[in-house]
């Protein structure tokens, strides 16, 4: 069965998750993701007996599986991943985890139990032969793991992992272009699990050589199995101290030198200096200055700026206080602005790392062009995030927007700006970015005349001339001249959006701005998706493309119009091409039937159900072949659930009429009773009175209606669901690509597009609603109508013989 994206990822984390009983995720990770890694080089080695990793006899995932429910599992786990480690030089890499640690994973039964279900869990998966592996499928999968491990690790210990979005900015931004050679080297002194270095790896047409650093044993076993997962098995990552014992060395024993760096330091780490003298530091790395004692961030960014060729460039995450504080710290800036070694800074949101919740900036280095730097790019992106559980997450329009903007150093209000050296020294060389880049937002003022004499002030409404320029009739139809200086708004509040909507210029706006998704639908061709095609790289091509032809479209943000083509990748699309680039087209008519083992409950929902038989589809709906073939059968469907409705509503209508303290339907049944079919017939045969007769014969009736109605609904819907299901497989290619990429892909999209012009005509309505109820009352009209009411109050009093 083909594999999908999301689904594999989802399920790998419940499973595992399920499993963790009380063990810290930080320690959990270790186990789950050697497995991973077990699992995808023997199923490699397994497909192509010339893979990179070699699997010994007796070392295999197989031989694993041949534990399951031993007593000597754990034993015998570790064996075969000892085995693994001798034979490709990865001691202290894969065997970090203890498979028989019985504090960690509970004794006996529970251990076996345990260990067997883990196993059971990467058993079911073919890693091997997968067509869409090429595209980094499971080394995607082991950076969601570890997203998700890091989500959970708590403040202390989620350090080991960048999240990918701010990895993919630091990775566009450092100047890796087509031209670089394959031989250029990219080196990060805290490297982590990797994945900054991997990202920036991939920036280089033919890859770059990684070189790495990292403290901390298990992060940098983490890193060495992400490195072979993602095809870098070359890659060279170290343990140990990078201030105290940096390991990369030249002939003469100083600091290697790389062309591009990339890092994601501890932040104000305090005890940066232990077994270090900086005063002494053989490197030379603190010739700009000292960092505070208790305060590592810039002894890490001196490190790398000294670890960087004459022409190096690199890009560095610290946190903001780095841009401005001071003492020791002023004085390490000011020297490194001088020297012009600092390209850019961007400002990120706050909350986005899983070690801390402080905002952090990325700092751009350039040693090449440092000599004739005469300004520094600043972006301020602080506001571009969604929330996403406890933390805050870039979008792929935040990413997109900073590299935009950086790469060609745009000019945006309230956004980016390049910033003169002379401005940042009269400044002393702060490099806070408020001081640079104001991206508040203007305070909504309120016109003082325009509440005490009524009207709209015409200064707010010529704040909205982004509009006027689009629709410049639609203001004079909503708008008209009051006294000079202010307008009013004729229409009820309630009616302007209405009036907006049947505008013949926002009917004509509407429809142009729908014309770049067509010609871009038409463009992507998304009916040509084949074997063996890789999806990553159709989504970079498709994307871009829809993003430049919205560029120029008014009114519409290109990068909100590209959001919601990614949005819908993560959703639904993505999943959708996995399974067309391993099983083709045809497999838009696969159908599976859905078993759960006994005694467990089914793990997926189902799509549609046939003679108490579930089924689900794999790529498209059933509600798509029924609005295609079947409307027909759907209307009549409708039109008995509109019957059953309305009998319904008159059951209910005829029960409430007739119940209560004296309506006769409660006086035919006991305190306990309901009206029910029931309950009425068995009254009926004894009633005696004619009135009461006649309202439980209405409601026998009705009841009887209801029965039969639904008793024809439900055979209709039977019938539809089995003709459904028996159309799936009269399906040729070019029924499914109409049902796929028109019928599905295209009409969400362009509904998601179309909600999107409606988002922005609600703010020009809603604002103008806001306008008008703002001053629609002026002042004196308002005491007035207190006055009147005052009189009616004091009226009332003194007939009731009261005096105020």
């Amino acid at each position: 069965m083909a594999i999908k994206k999301t689904e594999l990822y989802s399920s790998l984390w419940a499973s595992c998750n399920a499993l963790r009983g009380g063990m810290d995720a930080s320690q959990y990770k270790d186990y789950v993701l050697t497995l991973l890694f077990l699992k995808y080089v023997s199923d490699k080695a397994k497909a192509n007996p010339y893979a990179m990793i070699d699997v010994p006899a007796g070392a295999s995932f197989d031989d694993m599986v041949k534990l399951k429910g031993n007593k000597e599992i754990g034993e015998g786990i570790n064996k075969v991943i000892n085995l693994i480690a001798e034979a490709n030089d990865l001691q202290g890499v894969i065997n970090v985890a203890d498979f028989n640690d019985e504090d960690k994973l509970g004794k006996g039964k529970d251990m076996i139990d345990r260990l067997t279900q883990l196993v059971g869990i990467f058993e079911g998966l073919e890693m091997g032969g997968n067509r869409a592996g090429d595209d980094d499928l499971l080394g995607d999968a082991y950076e969601y793991l570890m997203r998700h491990f890091a989500t959970e690790s708590g403040k202390s210990k989620g350090q080991f992992y960048t999240p990918s979005e701010v990895s993919r900015i630091l990775a566009k931004v450092i100047g890796i272009k087509d031209t670089t050679p394959q031989d250029a080297t990219v080196y990060d002194p805290t490297s982590g699990s990797g994945s900054l270095l991997l990202k920036a790896s991939d920036e280089a047409p033919r890859g770059l050589s990684i070189y790495g650093q990292e403290m901390d044993n298990a992060t940098s076993a983490l890193a060495r199995m992400n490195m072979i997962l993602h095809d870098n098995a070359t890659a060279k990552i170290v343990q140990g101290n990078t201030l105290s014992s940096p390991e990369w060395k030249d002939a003469d024993g100083q600091l290697k030198t790389f062309d591009f760096a990339v890092a994601n330091p501890p932040f104000s780490t305090k005890s940066w200096t232990s077994g270090l003298n900086p005063n002494e530091d053989e490197f030379g790395r603190f010739v700009w200055g000292v960092p505070p004692e208790k305060n590592g961030d810039y002894a890490f960014l001196l490190h790398i700026l000294k670890s960087l060729k004459s022409t190096g460039k690199g890009a560095v995450i610290l946190p903001h206080g780095v841009l401005f504080r001071g003492n020791a710290e002023a004085r390490i800036r000011e020297n490194l602005i001088k020297q012009g070694y600092i390209k850019g800074i961007i400002g990120l949101p706050a909350n986005l790392f899983y070690g801390t919740g402080i905002p952090a900036c990325i700092i751009v280095i350039d040693k090449e062009d440092a000599s004739q730097r005469d300004s520094i790019f600043m972006i301020d992106a602080s506001k571009g995030f969604i929330k996403e559980g406890n933390k805050n997450r870039l979008r792929s329009q935040d990413v997109h927007k900073v590299v935009d903007a950086f790469t060609s150093f745009l000019d945006i209000p309230g956004y980016s700006r390049r910033v003169s050296l002379d401005e940042i020294a009269s400044n002393d060389y702060n490099l806070n970015i408020p001081r640079y880049i104001d991206s508040s937002t203007p305070e909504d003022m309120h016109d003082l005349a325009g509440h005490l004499q009524g009207g709209i002030p015409n200064q707010d409404i010529d704040q909205l001339q982004q509009f006027w320029q689009v629709f410049p009739n639609l203001r004079d139809s909503i708008l008209t001249p009051l006294r000079p200086g202010y307008s009013q708004i004729t229409l009820p509040a309630s009616d302007i959006k209405a009036h907006i909507l049947q505008h013949p210029e926002f009917t004509a706006f509407a429809e142009l701005t729908l014309q770049p998704f067509t010609a871009w639908a038409e463009e992507a061709d998304l009916g040509a998706i084949s074997i063996d095609d890789k999806p990553k790289e159709i989504i970079q091509r498709i994307s871009e493309d829809l993003l430049q032809r919205y560029a120029s479209i008014p009114l519409l943000d290109k990068y909100d119009m590209y959001q919601i083509l990614m949005n819908y990748w993560a959703e639904t699309l993505q999943d959708d091409v996995y399974v067309l680039v391993q099983d083709g087209w045809t497999a838009g008519k696969k159908v599976r039937e859905l078993v759960a083992k006994k005694g467990e409950k089914l793990t997926e929902t189902a799509d549609l159900t046939v003679k108490r038989i579930k089924y689900k589809m794999e790529l498209i709906p059933p509600a798509l072949i029924v609005q295609r073939y079947f409307a027909e059968q759907q209307t009549q469907l409708d039109q008995l659930q509109a019957t059953l409705d309305e009998i319904i509503q008159q059951q209910d209508s005829l029960i409430e009429e007739h119940t209560g303290e004296e309506g006769l339907l409660s006086e035919a049944l006991s305190d306990t009773d309901k009206v029910t079919k029931t309950t009425v017939t068995a009254r009926l045969k004894h009633a005696t009175d004619a009135e009461e007769r006649e309202v439980l014969q209405q409601a026998k009736q009705l009841f009887d209606l209801e029965t039969s109605a639904k008793a024809q609904l439900k055979t209709a819907q039977e019938q539809l669901d089995a003709a459904v299901l028996a159309q799936y497989g009269k399906l040729d290619e070019s029924e499914i690509k109409q049902l796929l990429v028109h019928d599905k892909w295209l009409a969400t999209l362009q509904s998601q597009i179309e909600a999107e012009i409606e988002r922005i005509t609600q703010q020009l309505a809603s604002r103008l609603q806001e306008l008008k109820e703002r001053y629609s009352e002026p002042l004196p009209e308002i005491v007035e109508n207190v006055e009147v009411l005052s009189n009616k109050v004091a009226e009332h009093l003194k007939a009731m013989g009261l005096a105020l």
